[in-house]
């Protein structure tokens, strides 16, 4: 089993976390193992999925190296159902100050939602190891990322909302240290007919696309 600070560390070497938000505890899975397989060992399954729970203990089980973790979780009692399921880590759309101190006190990686630089600041310190920004397209997207991080370099953002193929190095390039993608990765349609794939593809393009820019970042510094 992970610690927290290793599932740390994964995410943010992968720098890509998959969120998935479907109709069926079925289709989660199928959509989960196929970024598994894409070379994502990263997913977020949310609360919205039916019977999310029991597919983040199945995807424990059968897959140890896989870092899965709950989202949208808005209350305790739902935290603890989703740690004792295996989740290695509990992110919400917004700060949940419950949610986020009882994560900590389990040692499990936090990653809060935010949008104001109060709240960014807020989550931070309280503890969170990352932050994630959403929705960010809405407000500006990797613009706003790169406004964030001028006077908060220190505070690890996931930036999630509007990341696509052509956003995600200029997300990256903007200081985000991993990006939230849902349906731009697991495409509905793909979904639907099982087209793994086509998934697949995404995948490697968008892994390539965060490679290449902390590629050309490195070379800047």
């Amino acid at each position: 089993m992970m610690n927290r600070e290793e599932v740390r560390e994964r995410i943010e070497d992968i720098g890509i976390m998959p969120s998935i938000r479907v109709a069926s505890a079925e289709l989660a899975l199928f959509a989960a193992e196929t970024v598994y397989e894409a070379g994502i060992p990263v997913v977020e399954i949310t609360m919205t999925v039916p019977n999310a729970v029991e597919v983040i203990a199945q995807l424990t089980q059968n897959y140890p190296n896989f870092v899965v973790g709950a989202g949208t979780v808005l209350d305790t009692e739902t935290a603890q159902r989703c740690l004792d399921a295996g989740a290695r880590f509990i992110t919400s759309p917004g700060l949940v100050p419950d949610v986020l101190e009882f994560t900590l006190k389990n040692d499990v990686a936090a990653i809060p939602g935010a949008l104001t630089p109060s709240e960014v600041i807020a989550a931070w310190k309280a503890g969170a190891d990352f932050v994630k920004i959403y929705p960010c397209a809405q407000v500006g997207g990797d613009q706003y990322i790169r406004a964030l991080k001028v006077p908060l370099p220190q505070i690890k953002l996931i930036a999630s909302g509007g990341v696509n193929q052509l956003t995600a190095a200029n997300f990256i390039f903007a200081g985000a240290a991993s990006l939230g993608i849902g349906s731009e990765l697991m495409p509905r349609q793909a979904l639907k007919m099982r087209k793994d794939q086509w998934i697949h593809e995404l995948a490697r393009r968008f892994l390539e696309a965060v490679r290449s820019a902390r590629i050309h970042l490195s070379e800047i510094d």
